[in-house]
């Protein structure tokens, strides 16, 4: 790629995991052109994401479009946004949103002199375009679109940018929490068929408690139903913080946690970029694609592939004696074939 680039628009209108995913490949794009003006292109509830990561200087809302479902299509917004982007004159703009089935129609007005990015197949792809790789974990796919875009890059880990505000967030909250003595619960996420059922999370949240643990309740404003049938599940009584949390007090309090147990959604990201051991439960099937690559501190279960319960428990044991012990989790094949040797049942 040259490197008389001087205005770059990188397009990824899409959720808090999505976004923490594309970070590495965003950030080497930051180093690459360090001395680019970079607008990031996406939904208004993310700028507090995308700023607290200082990879990018300015923040354009994305207004929708149709076909794609994250948003709801403003078609008067959608004018003045092209308007918008059109009157910036980029020089070079990063499709980051998919394999481009949809993107394209509406990219190429913006008046870019050059886009780049995903395709759908091997005939679209050429020096500009990469046939959209499947069989990738999310981080990984776009640091392969970089490679064959020849742009360098020195990191593939996750991380997550802590700032002060996020302790002082979470003091206000007054919850009493103290660091490694809690686990977080969450049960939520965006879509319904991707959260483990309910009362399994409530035994597994009952069992932390019996091993010493406080348990905390995480999740935003639109969890608040399912935290409340957890709490009413359990034996035991949890900290319920769902719907109270910034972005900045949840990312505190993942932080300081023993662990997370987790539906596989955007918190799972944060707790592998600010290295909390976690369990997490992939609902969807693509475990491969979305749960956290360091293996050494986290434990993804394929629930379509093994649904039991008992293993998700043992993998609960296992790790709380792991961490409490300063070990490292087991490798999946090693955890396999563990598991089946150990009566660790609740």
């Amino acid at each position: 790629m040259e490197n008389n680039i001087k205005k770059i628009a990188i397009f990824r209108a899409l959720q808090l995991g999505d976004i923490l995913c594309a970070m590495p490949a965003i950030k080497a794009i930051r180093e690459f052109y360090p001395q680019a003006e970079i607008i990031f292109i996406g939904l208004a509830h993310t700028k507090p994401l995308i700023e607290r990561f200082k990879c990018t200087d300015q923040f354009v809302a994305f207004p929708g479009y149709p076909g794609l479902p994250e948003q709801e299509f403003d078609p008067i917004g959608f004018e003045t946004f092209v308007n918008q982007m059109r009157e910036k004159e980029i020089d070079l703009l990063f499709q980051l949103q998919g394999n481009g089935a949809v993107v394209y129609e509406f990219l190429n007005i913006l008046g870019a002199k050059r886009v780049v990015g995903f395709c759908q197949t091997i005939a679209q792809q050429n020096e500009d375009l990469m046939c959209y790789p499947e069989k990738l974990h999310e981080i990984d796919r776009h640091l392969a679109l970089l490679n064959h875009l020849k742009i360098a890059y020195s990191n593939d880990e996750i991380f997550f940018s802590t700032l002060e505000q996020d302790e002082a967030d979470f003091k206000a909250l007054k919850s009493g929490l103290k660091p490694k003595e809690y686990i977080c619960i969450h049960p939520g996420s965006r879509g319904k068929w991707r959260q483990w059922p309910v009362a399994y999370f409530a035994a597994i949240a009952d069992f932390c408690k019996e091993r010493g643990f406080e348990v905390v309740i995480t999740g935003d404003e639109n969890e608040t139903d399912i935290a409340h049938e957890l709490a009413v599940k359990m034996k035991y009584r949890p900290l319920i913080l769902t719907g109270k949390t910034s972005l900045g007090a949840i990312s505190h309090i993942i932080e300081n946690a023993f662990a997370l147990i987790a539906n596989c959604t955007g918190v799972s990201h944060i707790a592998a970029a600010l290295k909390t051991p976690s369990i997490i439960i992939s609902m969807d099937g693509e475990p491969y694609r979305w749960g956290p690559k360091n293996l050494a501190l986290h434990f993804t279960i394929d629930w379509n592939l093994n649904p039991d319960y008992k293993f998700v428990l043992r993998s609960v044991i296992e790790m709380i004696n792991m961490n409490q012990s300063g070990l490292a989790l087991e490798k999946p094949e090693e955890k396999e074939r563990s598991v089946k040797k150990q009566e660790l049942l609740h």
